[in-house]
């Protein structure tokens, strides 16, 4: 029961060992991170259209929650760029910004998801994610990459701009070319331009200087900070937000608050598609890292319990003023990078947030949202890697046509439906690829007692058998491919006696494949052919043995490739391919 327990709540297994050691190291990698979040969880908050105390409020409880029921020991959980992009994609149908019920429909939202996550969890059912290939989910987030950046440049410029893809978002921005405000543009450039250099330059300009690398690497995370203070402080001093420059305003100095989502039926029907592709992109993107930064120091991951972890936390988040949430790639590698050494950094992050939520909201008053924009802008970019494009196109046209669908169709027609045709298209490519499975003619090669294709090797064959060698499991998509290729070879040529199937890389046969043998087993005998098997894996072997087939087969089952060749080979009618 104990061991039950510590799987899953894994606090229970890491706290019993926690030092004195990794105390120290956890503080500061939460000193850090925490750096890093306070402007980010404001600008994600503006990203989802929500009040910029949402993202402090999703960025405390839902750590703490993961904490306790996550298996990484360095993921930093909070809101992330895409999921806050959903997040406003989904809400945004629902309910008008601003209002009350936006803020519900949110609530809502990250209610659903993290139930979602929760049942996924408990029913092992982490392989769904599968269904979401890298090459689809890289697209994803580059199209969603270039769509947030998009959306931030109307508070770069000072104009009211809208729209959910691409096309609208240009549009809108060139019909209130008008209205920008300079003031607002040299603010979010240069807050931009700093951002760039110091993500880029300044790390490695401080080493140069000698500063310690701890020092260095504080100052560089810092960077947001110095931009939203020099911008506070210009927007301030001479009084720019009567100059038209858009600023936070009120931000409410308090903890989280205790709130409810809204479970009325219309509201949960129109929320539980977003809130379910949010889920399964929010972990995958989250388990990805999590695997990643775990690997380097040859820790492990349970995916299943990962799902536990994240629902936990978006549920957290639901009660607590938030919005859904996901493990961040940015802030996950800071943290490991800080030498973050159990989830306790993460518990610790979320007191600096609260300590921030209730003593510093006051002093970003004069914030401009320009800044804000920028920081989005600044963490998305790095997120866009159109270099995928070429890759696939390289090594697989029909990878290549999944990624470029991906981001044409997300921002031609919105992340909702770029979520869900990536789904699809990840679905139809695996069809595809598996509906035509490899299959070789083997030989046997001389002196050897290995067989290969006869296409690619110098080996031994005999006219009157054919072995073919199927690198494919056979299911329903499949199973007529089967047929029809067999009876095209054999009625190539009259001297065929015998078909060897080498079933060595063979892992499943379902029904209709079952169906698919015994029509090959019919046909071939009624033609005076045999059908035999060959290194059959077990398990296939114990599900075929519960059919009529094997004991209707037209031929015999051997252990080998090897075996089957020694038994209905013909000596003298040997020959060798190339």
């Amino acid at each position: 029961m104990i061991d039950t327990l510590r799987r899953h709540i894994p606090v229970l297994d890491w706290g019993r060992t926690y030092s004195r050691q990794a105390f120290s190291n956890d503080m500061i990698a939460a000193v850090i991170v925490t750096i890093m979040l306070i402007p980010q969880s404001l600008a994600y908050a503006l990203l989802a259209g929500l009040p910029p105390e949402a993202g402090l409020y999703a960025s405390i409880v839902p750590i703490i929650l993961y904490a306790i029921f996550g298996t990484s020991r360095a993921l930093a959980v909070g809101p992330v760029a895409v999921v806050s992009l959903l997040t406003a994609s989904a809400v945004g149908q629902v309910a008008e910004q601003g209002t009350a019920g936006y803020a519900v429909a949110a609530l809502t939202l990250a209610f659903l998801s993290g139930g979602f996550l929760v049942l996924m969890g408990v029913f092992r059912l982490g392989f769904l994610a599968n269904f979401l290939s890298h090459p689809v989910i890289a697209g994803f987030i580059t199209a969603s990459g270039i769509l947030i950046a998009a959306s931030q440049l109307k508070h770069i410029l000072g104009v009211r701009a809208g729209g959910h893809t691409l096309p609208e978002i240009l549009v809108s921005l060139v019909a209130h070319l008008d209205e920008i405000n300079w003031i607002t543009v040299v603010i979010g450039v240069g807050a931009s331009g700093f951002l760039f250099w110091v993500r880029k330059n300044l790390k490695p300009t401080l080493s140069r200087l000698g500063a310690p690398p701890l020092l260095a690497d504080i100052l560089t995370k810092a960077g947001p900070v110095a931009a939203v203070v020099g911008t506070t402080l210009a927007v301030w001093g001479f009084g720019l937000a009567e100059r038209g420059v858009n600023i936070v305003g009120d931000v409410p100095q308090s903890l989280p608050p205790l709130t409810l989502p809204g479970l009325s039926p219309d509201l949960v029907g129109a929320l539980l598609v977003p809130a379910i592709l949010i889920s399964v992109i929010g972990f995958v993107e989250s388990v990805s890292v999590a695997q990643t930064l775990a690997a380097k120091k040859r820790q492990r991951i349970d995916p299943d319990q990962e799902l536990i972890g994240l629902g936990a936390a978006n549920i957290g988040a639901a009660f607590t003023g938030g919005y859904p949430v996901t493990g961040g790639f940015a802030r996950s590698v800071v943290n490991f990078d800080a030498g973050a050494e159990t989830p306790a950094a993460g518990a610790f992050t979320a007191v600096g947030l609260a300590i921030a939520a209730v003593a510093l909201t006051p002093l970003v008053y004069y914030l401009p949202t320009a800044t804000l924009a920028a920081t989005i802008i600044v963490a998305v970019l790095s997120l866009v890697d159109l270099s995928i494009l070429r890759k696939t196109w390289d090594y697989s046209r029909a990878d290549f046509t999944a990624v470029a669908a991906t981001i044409l169709l997300t921002l031609g027609l919105g992340v909702e439906v770029g979520v869900a045709s990536g789904v699809t298209i990840s679905v139809l490519l695996h069809l595809y690829k598996t509906s035509r499975p490899h299959v070789a003619e083997v030989g046997l090669v001389p002196g050897t007692q290995h067989f290969r294709n006869i296409n690619r090797h110098k080996v031994d064959t005999d006219p009157t058998l054919v072995s073919l060698r199927v690198d494919e499991s056979l299911y329903f998509v499949n199973a007529r491919f089967l047929e029809d290729l067999i009876q095209k070879r054999v009625t190539e040529g009259c001297r065929i006696e015998n078909v060897v199937l080498m079933f060595s890389a063979v892992n499943e046969v379902d029904y209709s494949a079952l169906e698919s043998l015994e029509a090959i087993n019919h046909r071939l005998k009624d033609m005076g052919v045999g059908l035999h098997l060959s290194e059959v894996k077990g398990p296939v072997m114990d599900r075929l043995e519960r059919s009529h087939f094997i004991r209707d087969l037209n031929g015999q089952v051997f252990l080998s490739q090897y075996e089957a060749w020694m038994h209905l080979s013909k000596p003298g009618l040997g020959q060798v391919t190339e």
